[in-house]
């Protein structure tokens, strides 16, 4: 079985891809991080807190929903090795109107919003990374609408499948019901009937 890699090493790369760092921003950024562990089903973020951490995963699956009266609706997931919290309320300390919650047991490193922001300030290359994630970020949120809003059931279905085959085998299939905005059922049938070409 292959080595797991080392979660700072992960997430430099990940930051040199968007934006490079030197080793003098680079050892201001990784120090700030702190490894936590949270249990399955554990709500780390609730609807009306403001998110005080940026996490980084390291191990574990977690979705951010919303709830409405009695209906939940999955907005993202986030797994190794990839950032994760309610980004709007951590930006904007504004109180989330989102849950985060973790699906399995979980790990982390994670930072708080004061010692980001100082970073962001102090370092114009780190502050230049993060708008590049940013920017991807909202790409994509911007694609996903156009999905949820003129996609049919099986054309979201298909999507979901070509950008990540891998998450059949990691997400429970009614939280992917919900993220795609299908009913389990239809979700079912499509999971039994389309074949990915």
């Amino acid at each position: 079985m292959p080595e797991s890699p080392d979660p700072l090493e992960a997430m430099r790369r990940q930051f040199n891809a968007l934006h490079p760092l030197d080793e003098e921003e680079w050892q201001a950024f990784s120090s700030i991080w702190v490894p936590v562990t949270f249990k399955r089903k554990e709500i780390l973020t609730a609807a009306g807190e403001v998110e005080k951490y940026l996490y980084w995963v390291t191990d574990g699956l977690q979705r951010g929903f919303h709830l409405h009266e009695n209906r939940e609706a999955t907005v993202v997931f986030t797994y190794p090795y990839s950032f994760s919290g309610i980004l709007d309320s951590f930006l904007l300390q504004q109180p989330s109107r989102y849950y985060l919650e973790t699906l399995t047991t979980s790990s982390f490193l994670r930072a708080g919003f004061s010692q980001v922001e100082q970073l962001r300030k102090q370092h114009r290359n780190i502050a230049e990374a993060m708008y590049k994630s940013l920017c991807l970020a909202t790409s994509g949120v911007l694609e996903r609408q156009i999905e949820l809003l003129v996609y049919t059931a099986e054309e979201k279905f298909k999507t979901l499948l070509k950008r990540s085959p891998h998450i059949l085998n990691l997400v429970p299939h009614k939280y992917l019901a919900s993220y795609l905005g299908i009913d389990p059922t239809t979700f079912s049938k499509l999971l039994a009937t389309v074949r990915l070409k």
